[in-house]
């Protein structure tokens, strides 16, 4: 059979080890069959690349991609390094185009502005940019909400409302003050309005064209609802997936309001199956984030007023719980993603997975989702049980998130987060993903230059961020490449350049291998499937 499309002149890194370089491409039936230069036919299109550089497709293990669509085409948005100030303009300018009650949604403020917005003078000066409006705005890790007054009327609560469970509704003087955390938000996030199913579609073929631009042919979404399976269904059986994308069902919910969840979510999610689609992770919240002190830890954080000098933070359920929807899932043939920020929560994962590993499930994929901090002795049990790391470079080098990690934690634990190092020098399974939208982009060039320098790339803050755990350029590309494929179950697939594989590919503006500039490499074009998608 005549080839479809033949490479030529190209630098091909196929991120395969038995053939790691290659000069030209063949693809027939949107597939790999050739790194030669081979089967042309009348019909074959031939490009004369020029010595551009060829990769394998980028992999993001780890994003929420119909939130990313839905800020970027309904809400308003300002980036972390927005000050107090800025955001109440930016809220000022965006209410001026609002109906009188309309709700203002959005975000992200930084983690270092937790102090200033626990006051309900900050929730009036809210009040006043907005107009009176109703206003929910997320931080930079998507895990907590500042809202106005009318948002805190509308969601009933009020000074006699009791902190729901995993949640807290943080008070001035016996008031709501305006800043919720982690659950206490869904219960504003339950009256905010829902998007309708043409507006979920339409906000998951916008991610994914913003994820083309970057080179990212695959995802994992890290937490989905009915709306966003049935917007990804939709898609797919119109032929207008252009990416593999597994999704993660959730087991509970602390932050995104979604229902269901749990078994009633399991069991309808393989209808929504497709060719390209593959909603084959449950997603479990064991803690929640540093800055507020909802992570689990081995020792205590910094004292405090509101919680003394011996709070651990707590995990948000017990390991024989864990242990049984780890079970659950994989008796259903599910993989799983458990998010843990604290070592405390990393270990109680990995104790779950040793029981469900001597339970029979070998085969069972398992990702520890964040993981920045990770005991020592826990090092090596990532191999052994097969635990794959699914990390976030983006957030984890010198910014908002980690300063404000450093005003919570003793400096030399705060300082010490994501052993990459280690964690690959120990076998392990290590892939990386942006958690964009609380990354600002996801540009994965932005994530490697992190993994390779252990700095911000954009020289915005200083310093390096535990460098002796700095990592190879070759490690990054297969960390954003073969490595998401194989933890999130596509490297059948995609991951590497080679025949039978899904011709999943870019064209870079640089060799990165002989880039002076990693955080500023750019993608040409993008294919999925032997198509150009950008």
């Amino acid at each position: 059979m005549a080839a479809d499309l033949v490479l030529t002149n190209a630098v091909v890194y196929t991120v395969d080890t038995a053939r790691p370089w290659a000069s030209a491409l063949t693809v027939t039936g949107g597939k790999i069959v050739a790194l030669e230069d081979v089967d042309r036919g009348p019909a074959t299109e031939v490009r004369d690349l020029g010595g551009a550089f060829v990769m394998p497709g980028l992999i993001d293990v780890h994003n929420h991609h119909a939130m990313a669509g839905r800020a970027d085409l309904f809400e308003l948005t300002f980036g972390a390094e927005a000050g107090f100030d800025a955001i109440l303009d930016a809220v000022r300018a965006r209410a001026a185009s609002l109906g009188p009650d309309e709700w203002l949604t959005g975000g992200a403020w930084a983690s270092t502005l937790v102090e200033t917005m626990s006051s309900a003078s900050a929730r009036r000066a809210l009040d006043e940019a907005a107009g009176g409006r109703p206003v929910a705005l997320t931080d930079d890790s998507r895990h907590n909400r500042w809202v106005s007054s009318r948002a805190l009327e509308l969601a009933g609560i009020t000074p006699a409302t009791p902190d729901p469970a995993g949640g807290v509704i943080v008070r001035d003087g016996g008031e709501p003050s305006g800043l919720l955390l982690e659950a206490a938000g869904v219960l504003v996030e339950r009256v905010t309005g829902e998007l309708t199913p043409s507006q979920h579609r339409r906000a998951s073929r916008r991610a994914i064209e913003i994820l083309h631009g970057f080179g990212v042919t695959a995802f994992q979404d890290a937490g989905v609802s009915t709306d966003i399976l049935g917007a990804l269904h939709s898609l797919d059986s119109a032929g207008e997936l252009d990416a593999w994308v597994v999704s993660s069902l959730l087991v509970n919910d602390p932050i995104f309001g979604f229902d269901p969840i749990g078994a009633p979510l399991l069991e309808v999610a393989g209808r929504y199956r497709t060719e390209h689609h593959r909603p084959d992770f449950v997603k479990i919240f064991l803690d929640g984030v540093p800055p507020t002190r909802t992570a689990a830890f081995l020792e205590p954080y910094l004292p405090d007023d509101a919680h003394g000098g011996c709070y651990h933070g707590s995990t948000t359920m017990p390991l024989s719980e864990l242990t049984d929807w780890l079970l659950k899932a994989a008796s259903a043939g599910l993989s799983a993603k458990v998010h843990c920020t604290g070592d405390a929560s990393v270990r109680q994962f990995l104790d779950a997975v040793s029981r469900v590993r001597a339970a029979g499930y070998t085969e069972t994929r398992f990702q520890v989702a964040h993981g920045q901090f990770v005991h020592p002795d826990d090092l090596p049990r990532f191999a052994s049980l097969g635990v794959a790391a699914d990390i976030s470079p983006f957030l984890w080098v010198p910014g908002v998130i980690p300063s404000a990690i450093a005003a919570v934690l003793p400096a030399s634990r705060a300082s010490r987060m994501q052993p990459n190092r280690a964690l690959l020098d120990s076998g392990a399974l290590v892939a990386g993903g942006s958690d964009w939208p609380v990354s600002s982009s996801p540009n994965a060039w932005e994530g490697i230059a992190g993994l390779v320098t252990r700095q911000d790339p954009h020289g915005r803050f200083p310093g390096a961020l535990w460098p002796s755990q700095a990592i190879t350029l070759a490690e990054g590309i297969e960390v954003f490449t073969l490595g998401g494929a194989r933890a999130c179950g596509l490297d059948d697939v995609t991951g590497a350049l080679t025949p039978g594989r899904s011709a999943d590919f870019v064209v870079l503006d640089r060799d990165p291998f002989r880039s002076s500039s990693l955080a500023d490499t750019r993608v040409v074009e993008t294919w999925f499937g032997g198509r150009r998608v950008f």
